[in-house]
């Protein structure tokens, strides 16, 4: 791995490991996004949404790969763009909990089964647009994972592929791990009623982070 590693030009990957370990830890949109499916819909739901999130991610290594991402540091149109794409579909998010909150609790309880066979691609999906259509996880690969390549790296496209699957192999591992904690939880504890609840307070905070989006500035 080493030796590989000095063939790619990386360096200090213990630093990176740990500096991804402390990015996971952090809450944010994905691990919110991964709490809350699972413990409304169970443990397959969450996985779902745990590999829409990564594979959210895989889309950002590529870009940052690619040289993509480097557009939204520079055009400050195509951020606002992506942007406002982005705290419109958590909005869209936070309303479709919402409304799952406001059904009663009979009726969540005959909807839930059904719910969780049928929306399995769609907790994917959503997981991924979710992160695809969040400027700040973009310019974050850009900007974090050059400092891990050295500046004579022979293959630097190459170099970056190798970090950000590095970054997603961490990444997936620690929600399935966060997934797993989430629906032990959810066995202990749920409910018609506490679905309810958490969906009412999982669409609170979406709209939050939703307009917390909106609100970020453009800075190159």
């Amino acid at each position: 791995m080493s030796e590989l590693a000095a063939a790619l030009g990386l360096h200090s990957l213990g630093l990176f490991s740990l500096t991804v370990l402390v990015l996971n830890a952090t809450p944010g949109v994905d691990m919110l996004y991964t709490v809350s499916r699972t413990l409304t819909g169970g443990a397959r739901t969450g996985v779902a949404a745990a590999l829409g999130v990564s594979a959210g991610c895989v889309v950002h290594a590529l870009l940052a790969a690619f040289g993509l991402a480097a557009l939204l540091a520079v055009s400050s149109l195509a951020f606002a763009t992506l942007k406002w794409a982005g705290a419109a579909y958590l909005a869209w998010v936070a309303l479709q909990m919402l409304r799952s909150a406001a059904r009663p609790a009979e009726t969540q309880a005959a909807q839930a089964a059904e719910a969780r066979q049928r929306s399995l691609p769609a907790v994917f999906r959503q997981g991924m647009v979710t992160n695809v259509l969040n400027p700040k996880v973009a310019l974050f690969f850009l900007a974090f994972l050059p400092q891990f390549i050295a500046p004579d790296a022979p293959h630097k496209t190459l170099a970056f592929l190798a970090l950000g699957a590095l970054m997603v192999t961490q990444g997936t591992v620690f929600l399935l791990a966060l997934v797993a904690v989430s629906a032990r939880l959810r066995r202990l504890g749920g409910s018609p009623t506490l679905s309810r609840w958490l969906n009412g307070l999982g669409g609170a905070l979406f709209l939050g982070l939703a307009a917390r989006l909106a609100l970020v500035e453009h800075r190159v």
